[in-house]
């Protein structure tokens, strides 16, 4: 918790300062601490994007950011900024910024730090952006942008990878700065993302933040598309906040065609990025074919895709019996599913059927552009994957919506300060959750609180591994452990070996002196088979839990 506090420290006035400097080429979105440390923000992930395709995001690269943002910060005499609020103010930043960096001490739980997250920063920070990454692990073929920015504070400022509890400060800023109270309420879910770098916490923090602005009347329609764009790179579930953007761009601003410019430099650049990674424009979807060498292969991309298939349905079917549902059926089966996730669906059907009507009898201009928003996004999700961390957003902003003019600051402390001790109970006593929510299966992976986190963050130790070969790439596994998050580089999942193995690939060097310069897939030599199949059997041997995935991978094999 200290540590984060120093890291805060640090890094808010790092990004006001560097906020100011992009301000000088974009202009401001809102005036205010908040404002510059969102255009730094905006600034950093664009330049580090553009860096990591050359050259590691290293500690070489964080200083000279650091530098020049402290820089600005006393050149320009930015701390000035803190000292507008009022003693009560202050008073309330600091005892919400405590909490949230307690919150954000525990140890993570979210599957996709181990999964993903951690990966893809190392990679970031050890290589850059490596070409058809995602050949190694389909899943690193994302980069978000969130994740660029986190690997390029990792190194010195930020190395527990608590990004996120800094951003939820900022946005405490925000909301004393603005005087907008409702946006108290929803602080305290946030606290379940703190603890990780996960992308869901920014993208709900600036789709409110944009928002805001939207209703208050915000006519800066460039910047407004901008970090609209910028929050669809970091999650492309997102989708609704650019579109709305847009259409409150053209219908309600008027504006001309150059307010699309920094809008599409991003987004340029994100599809360019996904290519580089992944070989097509937008993760995870095969679409928009440039026939690159080093795009995915077809078969992998096919196991990914009916895995996300039963992931809408929790895991709680097999593809070949979601392929048998008639119309009925894929309805009937995704709101009667088992445990709390067909509550959360039920909830989403209701919501947005009601927010559909609510803006019909409200007949407002900008509510109707909402909706019609949250509709297009929520079509999407349900034709490619109806899963409920995807479209969880959609309750923050009909909430918001609801809830806009009804919060003074009285009744929003209030609800914040009930909800946030709630949550912190949620965050500490774990085992009552895994007994009375058994559904909630994330609980059992939650770590109790330890009084070292009032020092640093809680992470847990590295995990043994083993080191293979197979044609020019030499790679690890960890042992006895699904993920790779403490495993050095090049790292493969115990799963992915498996699924290359099935569809008869492995991935292999571009240039065996260099794996900065990529990686492509190549079909299985008869020795290669009989190297990988000894390779599984020595990791089935060292993870005993393991044996159902080896018995899959021996029934597909002819």
């Amino acid at each position: 918790m200290l540590i984060s506090l120093l890291s805060t420290l640090l890094i808010i006035p790092v990004l006001m300062g560097l906020g100011k400097i992009v301000e000088h080429f974009f202009g401001s979105l809102f005036p205010g601490i908040a404002g510059k440390a969102l255009s730094g923000i905006l600034g950093l992930g664009i330049i580090w994007t553009l860096l990591a395709f050359f050259i590691p995001l290293n500690i070489y690269v964080e200083i000279v950011p650091i530098l020049s943002g402290l820089f600005y910060f006393f050149k320009e005499k930015l701390y000035h900024e803190f000292y507008k609020f009022s003693t009560k103010d202050n008073f309330l930043i600091v005892i919400i910024s405590l909490i949230i960096l307690f919150c954000g001490s525990y140890y993570p739980y979210i599957l996709d730090h181990y999964g993903y997250y951690v990966s893809t920063i190392k990679w970031l920070t050890e290589y850059g952006l490596v070409k058809g990454i995602s050949n190694l692990d389909l899943t690193l073929g994302q980069m978000s942008a969130w994740h660029i920015i986190q690997a390029g504070f990792s190194n010195f400022s930020d190395p527990f990878l608590r990004i996120n509890a800094v951003l939820l400060i900022v946005y405490t800023l925000y909301i004393v700065e603005k005087k907008s109270w409702i946006h108290l309420c929803f602080l305290p879910v946030m606290f379940l993302f703190l603890q990780s770098p996960s992308p869901d916490l920014p993208v709900i923090v600036f789709s409110l933040i944009i928002l805001n602005e939207i209703l208050s009347g915000n006519k800066k329609a460039s910047l407004l598309l901008g970090f609209s764009v910028f929050v669809f790179t970091i999650k492309p579930t997102m989708i609704w906040l650019p579109i709305l953007s847009f259409l409150y761009s053209v219908f309600m601003i008027k504006s001309n065609f150059r307010s699309l410019t920094l809008g599409t430099v991003i987004l340029f650049l994100f599809f360019i990025k996904n290519l580089w990674t992944f070989g097509y424009p937008v993760f995870p979807i095969p679409i928009g074919d440039f026939g690159l060498s080093w795009k995915p292969n077809p078969e992998i991309l096919k196991t990914s895709s009916h895995f996300a298939i039963q992931k809408t349905y929790d895991l709680q079917y097999t593809y070949e019996e979601i392929q048998s549902f008639s119309r009925l059926d894929y309805i009937k089966n995704w709101l009667s599913l088992d445990g709390i996730k067909s509550k959360i669906n039920i909830l989403f059907i209701i919501s947005l059927s009601g927010f559909i009507i609510f803006s019909f009898i409200k007949k407002n201009k900008i509510i109707s552009l909402i909706c019609i928003s949250l509709i297009i996004k929520s079509i999407l999700i349900l034709l490619f994957s109806a899963q409920y961390r995807f479209f969880i957003d959609v309750f923050f902003i009909i909430l918001f919506i609801l809830l806009f003019n009804s919060f003074d600051k009285k009744k929003a402390i209030t609800a914040f300060s009930v909800a946030s001790l709630l949550i912190i109970s949620f965050l500490s006593f774990p085992e009552f959750i895994v007994k009375h929510l058994p559904s909630y299966k994330m609980a059992s992976y939650m770590g109790l609180f330890e009084k070292k986190q009032l020092i640093k963050p809680a992470v847990y130790e590295n995990v043994a591994f083993d080191s293979f070969e197979l044609g020019n790439l030499k790679f690890n596994v960890s042992r006895n452990y699904p993920y790779n998050f403490s495993t050095p580089l090049p790292a493969i999942t115990p799963n992915y070996i498996i699924e290359d193995a099935n569809a008869d690939i492995f991935p292999q060097l571009i240039d065996p002196q260099n794996i900065g310069k990529g990686l492509i897939w190549k079909k299985m030599t008869k020795h290669r088979e009989k190297h990988i199949e000894n390779i599984i059997n020595t990791i089935i041997d060292h993870d005993k839990q393991n044996k159902m995935q080896r018995l899959d991978y021996l029934k597909k094999k002819p």
